[in-house]
């Protein structure tokens, strides 16, 4: 049985195990210095923006506020390859892992965009979040991101308020298609390929107006 088939209860344990037994989190230098982060973000303003919230590109995801170990991770594996970005293909090389955990610390330290709900999708949207749908297997998101979207940043599980919903959308469609294999336990990746066109786009909007 591979996980894609788990049956709904065995997936709500494996979310469980997720949030309880999430491996250590990477070592970061005890120097750790958002200020220097900051020196180093200026590479990251154009997609980005200072703060890493005001980005003119739907499909750049906004850092602010998000949760420094999650960022180090992606930082860690777009770097390694781990993860594909072609937009930030190069970017991270000349950058140490001193330099990855300055920028994870600056981005972290800001504070956390907001965002705002599509009406016509709350409904649908706040329904997968805060309950999921047994009938297809998938649990409430809310169980790892926080009953406001604020995430587990000591899990390493990302916060989703207030991010742009086409980013949002993108995502959860590479988890489903298999362009993005970067989640633990394939947690993300179970779900997402759950979950059709409408009901990503209307978590998607509900998630960005999250407070």
């Amino acid at each position: 049985m591979t996980i894609r088939s788990l049956p709904f209860k065995a997936l709500l344990a494996l979310l469980f195990t997720a949030v309880t037994a999430t491996p250590a989190f990477a070592q970061a230098n005890a120097n750790v210095n958002a200020e220097a982060g900051q020196a180093k973000a200026a590479v990251c303003g154009a997609c980005h923006g200072p703060t890493g919230n005001e980005s003119p590109l739907p499909n750049s995801p906004k850092l602010g506020g998000q949760g420094e170990r999650y960022l180090l991770k992606q930082l860690q594996e777009i770097k390694g390859g781990v993860r594909v970005v072609p937009q930030m293909a190069g970017i991270l090389d000349p950058m140490s892992d001193q330099d990855l955990a300055n920028l994870a610390a600056w981005f972290s330290s800001q504070s956390a965009p907001q965002g705002a709900v599509d009406p016509a999708k709350r409904a649908l949207g706040e329904r997968l979040f805060r309950a999921g749908d047994a009938t297809i297997g998938v649990a409430a998101c809310s169980a790892c991101h926080a009953p406001n979207g604020a995430g587990n940043h000591a899990a390493g599980y990302p916060a989703l308020s207030g991010q742009d919903p086409a980013y949002t959308e993108l995502q959860l469609k590479a988890f489903r298609d298999g362009a993005r294999t970067n989640d633990a336990a394939e947690v993300m990746r179970t779900t997402a390929a759950r979950l059709n066109d409408a009901e990503i786009a209307a978590l998607a909007s509900y998630v960005s107006g999250l407070r």
